[in-house]
């Protein structure tokens, strides 16, 4: 274990403050956070959390006490954002990173939503970009950002060399931090075939341990892995060494070189400070509502870590928005200025208050059988005879404000922000029995269900072995059987069409068609299409169609 406060000699132990921020995907104004507290009404404290005012009164407050306060990021800085940073390319969260004094981040998957080419101009700067109609909108002299990307197992095909420098090194206080980054291995699951072009990752435990000869040599005295995969724990996000961590990044972690101490974390949007062995391994939720703050204790002399403590810190707007910088509380009243007429223009009416992401016994949610129904009601006049959405794509709830009798742009643009066009694919009636055994997934996802139109139905057995959940001749589409040897007609967005999230069924699909139509705009026209013929959106997204059942009525159906 670390110990706290030794000295050898007569060296005096070095502080370091290092402050990490994770998967903050461009959400430079606060989101809805609730945790639990028993000391709170209900048992739970809800709040709105995060946004760049708060993140920059935040770290003002902590650089009072400590001017060389590290600012770290472990990924999804940008990509897949909320409009107000979205429909400008993503460049004004990246110049509100930089004002906040971020010095560097490992890559995330989001960062690469659109490329490498994108993402290199995003960081050098120019207007030579894949999305010209937002590109340098906001700033027609865009100058890159002000912070760079290490990552040491993401490489360039063309030079087999990693695309980033692998490590950074810092020095505080005449003491060397490095700091080695990773993305996760597998990430051709969760970025595009197109965006993956040119690039290939490598383990991530391996990649970070080839870096500590180097190291060495250059007489770091410690180093942190950062590293954008994750877990989960049911503690609470500020349990000092909590002990029940899972998931992907677990097993990355033990392969790590002992020397390595401190292990940085994202990607799955939890909140933890848990222990595994003598490793401290942490993640700050998602969205900027969390920031880590890690204080570390080091003898140069020894080139030693001794000791290292960890909180997480809620981003409380009423506590430390009024002390924001002012270039960080300029940018946000421009930046509202220039969009706000474009995010509240009204949509259409709904049917429902509320679609959100909560998943039902079965494995729905109303938010996702109302964007499938928009998505097949889209293309249905191809041939599309069903519909299907990953919960990864919808980035939101749809709630309407007491204020609002309609659905405005800002909150459609929120749900779905990755630009997405939608592909109708042919599948068998055995592929598409597959696609579904697909929700069952290994590793930290578990079971992963995809959102399907109204036009679909099925029943599923979690009794039954993997590969055969669903119960056999339950797969129905519009009311009528399912056959092994007939063609179907499947509507997706191209993220799915590759086989993204490992639903590699979709990319042995034969043939397809690539409709151009938006995903946003597919949801836009039929909300509006509803609204106009009387019938606003909502009723029938809650009534699912989806059932799970146990397994007497399972061996019913053999």
């Amino acid at each position: 274990m670390l110990a706290a406060g030794c000295r050898y000699g007569e060296t005096t132990p070095v502080e370091i403050n290092v402050v990490a921020l994770n998967d903050f995907h461009g959400n430079l104004l606060s989101s809805p956070f609730s945790y639990p507290d028993p000391q709170a009404p209900g048992g739970e404290v809800t709040l709105k959390a995060g946004g760049i005012e708060a993140l920059s009164g935040l770290l003002g407050e902590l650089r009072r006490d400590d001017p060389e306060l590290l600012l770290v990021g472990a990924g999804d800085m940008v990509g897949g954002s909320p409009p107000l940073s979205a429909m400008w390319a993503d460049e004004p969260s990246l110049k509100a990173l930089g004002l906040l004094g971020l010095r560097f981040s490992t890559v995330g998957n989001h960062e690469l939503d659109h490329g490498k080419g994108e993402l290199l101009r995003q960081l050098e700067g120019g207007c030579d970009s894949p999305r010209p109609e937002r590109a340098c909108q906001l700033d027609e002299h865009y100058q890159g950002s002000k912070f760079s990307y290490i990552a040491a197992n993401l490489m360039d095909k063309a030079s087999g060399t990693s695309l980033f420098p692998a490590y950074r090194i810092e020095q505080v206080r005449g003491a060397k931090v490095a700091f080695v980054g990773a993305v996760l291995e597998e990430l051709d699951s969760t970025v595009s075939g197109t965006s993956m072009q040119g690039l290939y990752t490598i383990d991530e435990a391996d990649a970070i341990n080839a870096q500590l000869p180097e190291l060495r040599e250059q007489g770091v005295d410690a180093v942190i892995a950062i590293i954008h995969q994750g877990g989960e724990t049911p503690e609470a996000f500020d349990k000092p060494d909590c002990s029940q961590l899972s998931g992907d990044v677990v097993e990355v972690v033990e392969r790590l070189d002992p020397q390595i101490k401190v292990v940085i974390t994202g990607h799955t949007h939890q909140g933890y400070l848990c222990r595994l062995g003598e490793r401290l391994v942490t993640q700050g939720s998602s969205y900027g509502r969390l920031v880590t703050h890690l204080k570390l204790t080091l003898d140069p002399r020894r080139r030693q870590l001794l000791d290292v403590q960890a909180h997480n810190l809620v981003v409380d707007p009423e506590r430390y928005s009024a002390a924001a910088s002012p270039e960080i509380a300029e940018l946000q009243r421009t930046l509202l200025q220039r969009s706000q007429a474009r995010l509240d223009q009204p949509v259409a009416r709904l049917g429902a208050r509320t679609f959100d992401r909560t998943l039902n016994d079965a494995g729905e949610s109303t938010l996702g059988r109302l964007i499938a129904n928009a998505q097949l009601a889209a293309t249905r006049s191809l041939g599309a005879q069903v519909a299907f959405m990953n919960m990864g794509g919808l980035r939101t709830d749809l709630l309407l404000e007491d204020s609002q009798d309609q659905a405005n742009y800002g909150q459609l643009a929120s749900i779905q922000p990755f630009n997405n066009t939608l592909t109708i694919l042919s599948l068998s009636g055995a592929q598409l029995s597959e696609l579904l055994e697909q929700q069952w997934q290994s590793g930290g996802l578990g079971f992963y269900p995809l959102q399907a139109s109204s036009s679909l139905s099925y029943q599923w057995d979690d009794s039954r072995p993997h590969g055969h959940k669903i119960v056999p001749q339950s797969l129905m589409i519009e009311g009528l059987p399912v056959r092994a040897e007939g063609s179907y007609r499947v509507t997706v967005n191209s993220f799915l069409a590759e086989g993204g999230d490992n639903f590699s069924q979709l990319a042995n699909a034969g043939e397809r068609l690539d409709t151009g139509f938006n995903d946003l705009e597919a949801l836009v026209g039929y909300l509006q299409e509803r609204d106009r013929a009387g019938s606003p959106a909502g009723a029938e997204e809650a009534r699912g169609r989806i059932h799970k059942v146990g397994a007497s009525l399972s061996e019913g159906a053999q």
